[in-house]
């Protein structure tokens, strides 16, 4: 059977939770026996999303394979319990320098290239391409941005040729927004009206509307948007705000949206195999364990970088971490919270440290890059090393956690990452051999240690006990390591080395004895692209335990 495709595009704005929604749909089809692939296509211009500021544009998501990608595509393989593939993401930069190689080596052998066919096509050849690869019964591809946006028009144009094509096989889902006025108290419906007929200007006609509100759409409204849309009443599905996101996917199979959409697809209803039954099953439990009263809620301080968006993009620089600690709380049946502070303000006043850790129980460092507040984040890590406070670092965590004990305990001056000092007297922590031509270079895209490494695991250590294995793979992001240089130094006063490279000549991750700290952890790795709702990160269950006492 060829792959059937389904097409969810936004209206009236951005930010509606079409990713969510294509994920929770990938799911429940998922669930109901179908090979599911989940595709996005982002209008940017860039070639991959490795070299946008997070404060912006939220988190850098890496894939097996090392690709940087949208945040999304961490929600699909966090929904549907699954690696998803590179060839699943392209963004507008792909698709043009694609065309633009392809016209330089003489490949459309003369012909004046255009946006139509030739953009367009390769489009669609990367749709194909992607359901090929998967083997995927049914391919769900968001398209980013919103109905009407210049960017997003050849994405547009790609999905009306398919459906023009093969109109049984093509679906197209509008995930929109009514809104409530406060002056007025009445949920307007006019915005998704006027976004369908730009829609239809396309050559693109709704299937189904996902109808996101502040709360449930009365039939009314239900009755309005159908006919003013010419959508079947019962394709237009109430999407109201909700605690939890994960909470999405258990909404949607209540209104039946997967009998419908296998309907619209010409596809039978299966009865779900075994596996299929564990994991809706899986899924269910874990959003019982979500909402479980809880007799004891830790706070956890996430002390970092990208704060300087404020409140409204703060949470999306390190969605990932937020989303593995809530698994992993939920796995433990404790509650978790997340204190932000900002390593700058730790600069200014490092006695806020005391008053943090007094509320909290526990601290992360995430990622990062640069030099802007590394004294503050060295601070705290100091603070809750000689205090016994569980520690998980990750990336720059860990290099950072190297740095600091290296000053702290080897006593040594001048301690620094030749990121942010070149010529420091002690380079604890330096770039690697073949990173250091793309730094003089300024080849900064893709061209970090990125994708899937192996790492062997000392037997006896806190992260063999966590992973219960020898070996194990994770996901990299970063070009600077630990210098062997001076690792028997750091062993020798009590730092253990208990994650390395496969071939030894990478140090991985670190900890401190379990006698000498409850939980202290670094990972060059970035372990929460791996945490998924229903099997929780075995570090961040070992974070979770730490503050428990456990």
């Amino acid at each position: 059977m060829k792959s059937k495709y389904i097409f969810v595009i936004g209206g009236v704005m951005s930010g509606v939770g079409k990713g969510i929604a294509t994920s929770s749909l990938g799911l429940i089809l998922k669930t109901k026996g179908y090979k599911v692939n989940l595709v996005k296509a982002d209008p940017y211009l860039n070639v991959d999303a490795g070299t946008m500021n997070p404060t912006e544009h939220g988190e850098v998501f890496v894939m097996k394979e090392g690709l940087e990608t949208d945040q999304d595509m961490g929600n699909y393989e966090r929904f549907l319990h699954q690696d998803i593939h590179q060839v699943n993401y392209m963004t507008s930069g792909m698709v043009y320098k694609t065309v633009i190689d392809k016209e330089r080596s003489l490949g459309y052998k003369g012909k004046c290239v255009e946006a139509i066919p030739h953009v367009r096509d390769e489009i669609i050849n990367r749709y194909k391409e992607a359901a090929k690869e998967n083997k995927s019964d049914i391919t769900i591809v968001e398209i980013g941005g919103t109905i009407g946006d210049f960017q997003n028009a050849m994405f547009m144009e790609a999905a009306k040729t398919m459906k023009l094509k093969d109109p049984k096989d093509v679906i197209v889902v509008v995930v929109s927004y009514l809104p409530t006025p406060g002056a007025i108290g009445e949920m307007k419906s006019k915005p998704t009206q006027s976004a369908i007929r730009e829609l239809n200007g396309y050559g693109l006609h709704p299937d189904f509307i996902i109808a996101r509100s502040e709360v449930a759409l009365d039939d009314k409204r239900k009755e309005k948007i159908s006919i003013s849309c010419n959508v079947p009443k019962e394709n237009v599905i109430s999407a109201p705000d909700i605690k939890s996101i994960y909470d999405v996917p258990i909404n949607f199979n209540k209104d039946k949206i997967g009998e419908a959409v296998l309907k619209a697809l010409s596809l039978k209803n299966k009865k779900p195999d075994a596996e299929s039954s564990k994991l809706w099953g899986d899924w269910e439990n874990f959003v019982k364990n979500v909402h479980l009263n809880k007799t004891k809620t830790f706070r956890v301080a996430m002390i970092g970088k990208y704060f300087d968006s404020g409140d409204f993009t703060l949470m999306d620089s390190y969605l990932s971490v937020m989303e593995a600690l809530k698994f992993a709380a939920a796995k433990a049946k404790v509650g978790v919270e997340i204190e932000w502070v900002d390593s700058k303000t730790i600069e200014k006043d490092q006695n806020i440290l005391k008053d943090v850790f007094k509320r909290c129980h526990g601290l992360i460092v995430p990622g990062g890059f640069g030099t802007t507040g590394v004294d503050g984040i060295l601070k705290s890590i100091e603070y809750v090393r000689k205090n016994k406070i569980p520690y998980l670092g990750i990336c720059y965590g860990m290099q950072l956690a190297v740095i600091e004990y290296a000053t702290n305990v080897l006593g040594l001056k001048g301690v620094n990452t030749t990121e942010i000092d070149k010529d420091c007297k002690h380079k604890v922590i330096d770039i690697m051999e073949s990173q250091k031509e793309n730094l003089v270079k300024l080849a900064m895209g893709g061209s970090m240690r990125l994708g899937s490494y192996r790492c062997k695991l000392a037997r006896g250590s806190i992260v063999h006990d966590l992973y219960k294995s020898d070996e194990v793979i994770e996901r990299h992001r970063h070009r600077y390591e630990v210098n062997n240089d001076y690792v028997d130094q750091l062993e020798s006063k009590g730092m253990i080395f208990s994650g390395k490279s496969i071939d030894g000549k990478l140090m991985e991750m670190i900890e401190l004895k379990k006698d000498k700290h409850p939980f202290f952890v670094g990972t060059q790795s970035h372990p929460e692209f791996l945490s998924r709702p229903t099997t929780s990160h075995p570090l961040f269950d070992g974070l979770i335990k730490g503050m428990m006492g456990k």
